[in-house]
């Protein structure tokens, strides 16, 4: 069984977050390419994290469920990526520095396995931030 490990987190745009988001914030295309967190390898062996397998990161402010990939660009060990949307919004402190932008990038955040919990969908995690998902999980 893996275990927690410590990550400097960033949030980014991405094509497919991108053209997914064309589509609608509840379509199944939009959930896969956000619902992911990108790591380096060397840090998901480290914590015993497996590739495709879901895992909860945690900051000062949130959790969220996400799927773990090996990271698609540069990503040295110690940090990782969410792709921006509803998952990096439950993450993200809500810090803005006087700019009236939340930290989007530069925070820790601890990422550990979470193989029997399932990634919320768009719809549950908007809902259950306002107290509305009445659903389980």
């Amino acid at each position: 069984m893996g275990s927690a490990i410590k990550l400097n987190m960033i949030t980014q745009r991405s094509i497919e977050e991108g053209a997914a988001m064309e589509k609608g914030k509840t379509n199944p295309d939009y959930f896969e390419a956000c619902s992911i967190i990108e790591m380096n390898p060397e840090d998901m062996k480290k914590s015993g994290i497996w590739k495709n397998s879901n895992v909860k990161v945690t900051s000062e402010c949130g959790t969220v469920v996400v799927k773990c990939i090996h990271a698609t660009q540069y990503c040295p060990p110690g940090l990782a990526h969410i792709r921006q949307g509803v998952w990096a919004n439950q993450v993200v402190p809500p810090r803005t520095q006087s700019t009236g932008t939340p930290q989007y990038s530069g925070f820790p955040v601890t990422v550990e396995p979470a193989f029997n919990e399932k990634r919320k969908t768009a719809l549950q995690l908007v809902q259950g931030s306002v107290g509305l998902w009445k659903g389980g999980n």
